[in-house]
C-alpha cells in the first residue's frame, strides 16, 4: 500500500494520505512522502493546483504518538529524535507555502494537532460540514506549539489561544466563521466542491498566480508602506510577462486570451 497516492486530473494534482488505520497520522513516512511530492511539484509546470485529502474516516490526526513514544528509547530520552521530527515537519509545512501552485486541503472527519496545522498551512481549505478541528495536545500534556504557528496566522488570537489551552474542538461551520477554512459543505459534496475550486484556479495564468502567491505571504510580514513598495515591484514584474500583456489585450478586445502557458 502506498502511504501517499498522487492522481493528476488535467492541471490538478490530487494527493491522498493513505494510512487510514492510523488516521493518516504525520508519521516519519508520511512526512517524507509529502515532502517528496512537494519537491516534485515545485518544478512541475503542468500542475496549476494541488489538493490534499485523507483516506478513510479522517483527514489527519496529527503526529504518530506511537512512533514518538518509540523514539524515547534512545539514550537521550528522544530529544534528538523529537528535534529532528519537528524540524522535518516544519520543513514540509513550509514547502506548501513555497510551492508555486495554490494548495487546497479537502478535509473530513477530524483534523487534529499537526493535522489542523496542515489545514491552516494550506492556501485554501474546504471541509465537510461535520468535520471537527482541534489543537488538542494539551489534553495529553503536550501543548501544540508548532501547530500554533499556522493556526494563529489563520484565526483571531483569542480564539486560537482558547483552542490551544482548552483542547476543545470546533466544527466546520465555526472554522469557516473564524477563517480556518474557506467553506464548509455537505459531506456528499466535499470532493465535488473542492475539485470545482481547484479547476477554477487551474484556469488562471500560472505565472501570475505563482508571483501572486509568493507576494501574498511576503507582504503579510511587512509594514504597510514596505508592503506597498514591494507589491508595486511585483506588479511591474507581472506586467512584463508576455501572457499578461496578451490577457489585457484580450480583455480590451473582448476575446479569449491566447496564453502560451
Amino acid at each position: 500500500m502506498t502511504i501517499l497516492e498522487r492522481n493528476d486530473t488535467g492541471a490538478v494534482a490530487h494527493l491522498t494520505m493513505n494510512a487510514p488505520d492510523r488516521l493518516n497520522a504525520l508519521s516519519d513516512e508520511m512526512i517524507a512522502a509529502l515532502q517528496a511530492e512537494f519537491d516534485a511539484l515545485r518544478d512541475d509546470s503542468d500542475v496549476r493546483a494541488v489538493v490534499i485529502s485523507g483516506a478513510g474516516k479522517a483527514f489527519c490526526a496529527g503526529h504518530d504518538l506511537k512512533q514518538m513514544t518509540a523514539g524515547r528509547q534512545s539514550e537521550d530520552g528522544g530529544r534528538a529524535y523529537f528535534a529532528d521530527l519537528f524540524n522535518r515537519c516544519t520543513a514540509m509545512m513550509l514547502s506548501i507555502r513555497s510551492l508555486p501552485q495554490p494548495v487546497i486541503a479537502q478535509v473530513h472527519g477530524i483534523a487534529t494537532a499537526a493535522g489542523c496545522q496542515l489545514v491552516a498551512t494550506c492556501d485554501l481549505a474546504v471541509a465537510a460540514d461535520d468535520t471537527r478541528f482541534g489543537v488538542n495536545g494539551v489534553n495529553i500534556g503536550l501543548f501544540c506549539s508548532t501547530p500554533m504557528v499556522a493556526l494563529s496566522r489563520n484565526i483571531p488570537r483569542k480564539q486560537a489561544f482558547e483552542m490551544l489551552t482548552t483542547g476543545q474542538f470546533i466544527e466546520a461551520p465555526r472554522a469557516e466563521e473564524l477563517g480556518l477554512i474557506n467553506r464548509s459543505v455537505p459531506a456528499d459534496r466535499l470532493a465535488h466542491e473542492t475539485t470545482e475550486l481547484a479547476n477554477l484556479l487551474a484556469t488562471k495564468l500560472g505565472s501570475a498566480v505563482t508571483i501572486g502567491k509568493r507576494a501574498f505571504y511576503e507582504q503579510l510580514e511587512q509594514p504597510l508602506e514596505q508592503a506597498y513598495a514591494y507589491c508595486g515591484d511585483v506588479m511591474v514584474q507581472n506586467m512584463m510577462i508576455r501572457d499578461t500583456e496578451e490577457g489585457i489585450a484580450a480583455f480590451i478586445d473582448k476575446r479569449k486570451p491566447d496564453w502560451a502557458q
